[in-house]
Order: structure tokens, then sequence, then C-alpha cells
């Protein structure tokens, strides 16, 4: 509806267009013209378009990057933190005996460092 819109608008501007001063004016005499000028100008109006998407899709791409990227630095710090703990409490427990917070805090770091390797080999 606006392609037409245009090429009439166009068309009606080739044919009631003055020149000023005697001058004469470059103008479109002919149907063919009127439709190519007006595609063309279609054409720069949806690069404009297009290329907002882009710089918009680029945009969420960088925010969820950032996203994952300070995810897995939590992860990582929470990990380290766990192994910490979980070195504390196999030192501190008898040479023959194992806690069940010390099994628990065992599985709780590898379910989390299953996690960051999961994060990790995956992209997005």
């Amino acid at each position: 509806m606006l392609k037409c819109g245009v090429v009439v608008a166009i068309a009606l501007l080739s044919v009631f267009a003055c020149p000023a001063n005697g001058q004469s004016q470059a103008t479109p005499t002919n149907a063919a013209q009127t439709q190519r000028i007006a595609a063309e100008k279609e054409a720069m109006n949806n690069g404009g378009v297009d290329d907002l998407h882009q710089r918009l899709e680029q945009a969420t791409t960088a925010r969820v990057i950032a996203e994952r990227r300070l995810q897995l630095q939590r992860d990582t710090e929470k990990l380290v933190a766990l192994t910490a703990e979980l070195k504390e409490h196999v030192r501190n427990s008898g040479p023959n005996i194992l806690s069940m917070d010390v099994v628990k805090k065992a599985a709780e770091i590898q379910k989390l460092a299953k996690s960051v390797e999961d994060k990790m080999k995956n992209p997005y």
C-alpha cells in the first residue's frame, strides 16, 4: 500500500512539477523510471529497519553472553568455596570415618561441577 502511494506521489510530482526560472528539471518521463526510483527509495528505507534489527539482535546476544559469563563466575566461586569446606570437613574427621556431611558436600560439588562443565560446553 505504501509502495503504491509513493509511486503515485512521484508520478504526480513529475507530471505537475513546474521548472523554476525557466530551467528544466530532470524528472522521470515514464512509469518504469518512476517505479525504479520508488523501489530504490523503499530499499533504502528498509535498509534502516534491517540495520536496526541487526543492532538489536547484537545487543541482545551481548547481554546474554554477559549474563552467562557472570553466572559461570558465580558458580565457579561457589565451587571453590564448597571445595574448601569439604577439605576442612575431611581434615577434621577421623582417619577411618566419613560423615554424611562430607558425602553430601562431595555430591553437591559434583553436581555443581557438572553444571559448570555443561554451561562451558554449550555457548547458549
